[in-house]
């Protein structure tokens, strides 16, 4: 799955980042328009050429409507999270806001601070063009609560082609068994970390696609469903599998963010790295070519999504301008301009794909073939508190090695947080 060098990608985003500038700063546009203020962590670089995107798409759509941007920059979300339940709880809504899709909207649902949005999918056409595995896990209560508009694949694999070929390594593996076999001949030839990995989230990344090639896309789903048990023999094989895998990454990975363990690949010191597709963006900027990805060994078909979305609060001052943004991002072509500038794929299996690169060809190409698996690490499989555990979880392994300590204390977690429905 190779990405395309698109040598005009920063050029066409400054572009559109400048049209959308013009229309969606609110600076110049009708003193009489109704504000519409949409709540985003998306302030720089590729996600704001997306938003932008998407705000020269709605002003077009929803005239006598004027975008009203909430940014709120830094944390990877963390910092716009923090400010948007400070605002929820002083009842000072947004009228719409950016949310990963699936259970990461549960808190808010059970304290009603926002709109069903189920009659709305069946209108704007997304029950029929949204994965099934999507739909499903975004139902909450026989309910759908926010639109996704972009997609990112979590269960990919990244590679350092001079440091695979320096160890005879030319093809990607196919199973796990052979993927640590390859990491075991890395080591063996001189690489001291075979695999570049970064701390918490990231390393709950790398379990899942453990779990996902020892249990197949069912059974992992289940374990946050309550349908697989984490107690069972099959989770403590996939343990002791990502142990051997954890085994081979580098020694200082709880002190590193994704960013930094992605430059250990790009300047030869590992051979793989596991993060999702986003790391495509990140090799570039780093103006480092020689690398590909594939599917994580094992994974099949699994296709672990992590989806962008935005959610109708039910104290919105403009309900109307927030459901014509909301329309706006459901739209194929509202999807496709996204994820051009952003770098995802959309979420709707019609949108067009004029513009993506052979990587986000390759990937719509599996989204609409392959069997959608969500993510806890990233919010669709379970829910913050959940997540929470989960990564104090792994930070103490990485540590102790105490594999049984590690299967508990995700079990204790699973108990506390499952919830049906």
């Amino acid at each position: 799955m190779r990405s395309t060098r698109r040598a005009l990608a920063a050029v066409v985003g400054a572009a559109a980042l400048l049209v959308a500038s013009a229309c969606g700063t609110g600076e110049d546009d009708d003193s009489t328009a109704a504000q519409v203020e949409v709540f985003t962590w998306w302030a720089e670089g590729g996600e704001k050429a997306g938003l932008d995107a998407l705000v020269s798409r709605f002003t077009t759509a929803c005239p006598g409507q004027q975008f009203s941007s909430g940014a709120v920059a830094g944390g990877a979300g963390v910092n716009a999270k923090q400010v948007l339940n400070a605002r929820l709880q002083q009842n000072d809504p947004p009228d719409v806001f950016q949310v990963h899709a699936g259970a990461e909207l549960l808190d808010h649902i059970d304290s009603g601070q926002i709109e069903d949005l189920s009659a709305e999918f069946s209108t704007w056409g997304l029950t029929g063009t949204l994965p099934a595995g999507l739909i499903e896990t975004i139902t909450v209560n026989g309910k759908l609560w926010s639109v996704p508009v972009g997609v990112h694949r979590a269960n990919v694999v990244w590679t350092n082609d001079q440091v695979l070929a320096d160890s005879g390594i030319l093809t990607a593996p196919k199973t796990l068994k052979e993927f640590i076999g390859n990491l075991g001949r890395l080591r063996r030839n001189g690489v001291e970390s075979p695999l570049a990995l970064g701390r918490d989230w990231t390393q709950l990344m790398l379990l899942e696609s453990v779990l996902i090639s020892d249990l197949g896309p069912k059974r992992f789903t289940g374990l946050f469903t309550g349908a697989t048990k984490w107690e069972g023999e099959a989770v403590a094989d996939a343990i002791d599998d990502y142990a051997t895998v954890l085994g081979f990454s580098n020694a200082d990975r709880d002190s590193l963010d994704w960013p930094q363990a992605t430059r250990l690949l790009a300047d030869g010191k590992a051979g793989y790295q596991m993060m999702g597709d986003w790391v495509g963006a990140e090799l570039e900027a780093a103006s480092f070519s020689g690398y590909d990805s594939f599917t994580f060994p094992g994974n099949g078909k699994a296709f672990q999504w992590l989806a962008d979305s935005f959610a109708l609060s039910s104290g919105a001052a403009n309900p109307a301008g927030g459901r014509c943004w909301l329309q706006t991002v459901a739209s194929p072509e509202g999807q496709q301009a996204f994820s051009v500038q952003k770098g995802s794929i959309p979420a709707r299996t019609d949108a067009p794909t004029i513009g993506f690169s052979d990587y986000q060809l390759a990937a719509s190409a599996d989204w609409k073939s392959g069997v959608a698996v969500p993510s806890c690490a990233h919010g669709s499989a379970c829910s913050q508190p959940w997540q929470n555990a989960a990564n104090a979880a792994l930070g103490a392994f990485s540590t102790s090695e105490d594999k049984a300590a590690l299967q508990s204390a995700l079990a204790a977690a699973a108990k506390q947080f499952v919830r049906q429905g």
